[in-house]
């Protein structure tokens, strides 16, 4: 496949990495000739010294002839834009754009499909809900995630004192009162999409698809949080940090965030008023100490300097037994953090080059109902499917409970202008939607593939 990146900081660079690793033909764009040279001696692959948004430099770069077009420079504004100009050069251009301003989150959906993206990348957001998956659910529970972290598929195994052991698939959303979705069951090593009469033994490995709030309260009254963090505390307000603030508050976890910069934190505690803002220095150990450090459930350092939360981390093992994270921006920092006693590193440039990747690895055309993405699943036995519907067809506005969808496949989630709905009632599918499926089958590439003729 051939793709041009425009951008080589850290994404870019950690993206050519891993394309280059699956023997794409690369070529990367960057206005930054010392960041050009430097990455296409490291990667072996074509550089160019110019601007994404330059017609004639598209063309120098091959647009006519490219596949996919990534571009993850410093501003969203010029991303979007340089998406646009490749789809006009090639409609059988499949663009991504990295867009980090939280004022564009809420218009995800509507800039995709009117400038004809492919996907629209946050970094911070993907971020935030690593960080907040880490702090929301026990170990025992496996998360895999789509739909650029909205949609999240969680596993676990029923135990024999599980309150699930001898429930019906059908009863559960009614015996524990939340919206959770049973998509599959592993028992003995075979794959089964379950209906509603399917009872649940000890030993099945679920996967389930439920809204994040719902989720927590779920695995809680199950039994499976034996210490649940109950607070934590953020240093640092920036956009990873709103976004976690705003993500955990939504599962009534206890936040508080302490940031510098005094307009930045009024900003916060307007958009999440149910975090404890305050305005002060991160990095004064007299302030953190009397803000509750020692007693909180976790920790997480996301101020811009990679330094800082690297001491900050390490301040916070020494005065408590909280659970932390710490945010790098520098890629080569890895190796030192796992010689160091922190429990956890997010790396927001690699979490986006993975998931960009992986969704290169896994690339289709179409429009309309059509295939937008898959993912293969439980080492081959069954794969997702992403369906972006842009049309009317005769299965929109049909509760889904209604139509006669092959045996060995589920309806997993519904995303709809940015919200995740979990398909258990009498939703129906409309023009707009993101929908996921999770199937046996092999042989689908529209939506209407999943219905018995």
């Amino acid at each position: 496949m051939n793709v041009i990146i425009v951008g080589c900081g850290n994404v870019g660079a950690s993206l050519a990495a891993k394309l280059r690793n699956d023997n794409h033909n690369i070529v990367a764009i960057d206005r930054d000739k010392n960041q050009v040279d430097a990455l296409a001696d490291e990667e072996d692959l074509i550089g160019i010294v110019g601007d994404g948004l330059n017609y004639q430099v598209l063309l120098k770069a091959g647009i006519e002839h490219t596949d996919l077009l990534i571009a993850v420079t410093g501003s969203d504004e010029q991303n979007l834009l340089c998406c646009v100009m490749a789809k006009r050069s090639d409609q059988n251009c499949r663009t991504i754009a990295r867009v980090r301003n939280p004022i564009y989150n809420t218009e995800v959906s509507y800039l995709r499909r009117e400038l004809g993206l492919a996907l629209i990348i946050n970094p911070e957001l993907i971020a935030a809900a690593d960080i907040a998956r880490k702090f929301q659910y026990p170990d025992s529970i496996g998360v895999e995630t789509f739909t650029r972290g909205r949609i999240e598929l969680l596993h676990l195994q029923i135990e024999a004192d599980s309150p699930l052991k001898g429930v019906m698939v059908g009863q559960v959303k009614n015996r524990f009162k939340y919206n959770i979705l049973i998509c599959s069951i592993i028992r003995n090593k075979d794959l089964i999409i379950p209906g509603p009469d399917e009872t649940l033994r000890e030993g099945d490995e679920l996967m389930i698809s439920a809204t994040p709030k719902d989720a927590h309260a779920f695995f809680k009254k199950i039994g499976l949080y034996k210490h649940p963090i109950k607070s934590v505390l953020i240093v640092g307000g920036g956009t990873v940090g709103f976004y976690l603030a705003r993500r955990l508050t939504e599962v009534g976890i206890r936040t508080k965030v302490i940031e510098a910069d005094a307009a930045r934190c009024e900003l916060l505690n307007d958009e999440v008023p149910k975090a404890i803002m305050i305005n002060g220095d991160g990095t004064d150990e007299r302030l953190l100490l009397r803000e509750g450090i020692g007693g909180v459930g976790a920790f997480a350092a996301l101020t811009g300097i990679d330094e800082e939360n690297v001491i900050l981390t390490l301040f916070a093992k020494r005065v408590s037994h909280a659970r932390t994270i710490t945010k790098l921006r520098r890629i080569n920092y890895t190796e030192i953090m796992n010689n160091l006693q922190v429990d956890s590193a997010v790396f927001p440039s690699l979490l986006t080059a993975e998931y960009i990747a992986k969704y290169a690895q896994t690339m289709f055309t179409g429009t309309g109902g059509k295939v937008e993405n898959t993912f293969e699943i439980m080492g081959g036995k069954a794969r997702i499917y992403e369906f972006f519907i842009t049309k009317d067809h005769p299965y929109t506005g049909v509760p889904i409970s209604h139509l006669r969808i092959k045996k060995g496949t589920i309806i997993c989630a519904i995303t709809r202008n940015e919200k995740l709905i979990i398909p258990v009632g009498r939703e129906e599918v409309k023009v707009g939607d993101n929908i996921m499926i999770l199937t046996t089958s092999t042989e689908i590439s529209e939506f209407k593939d999943i219905i018995e003729q």
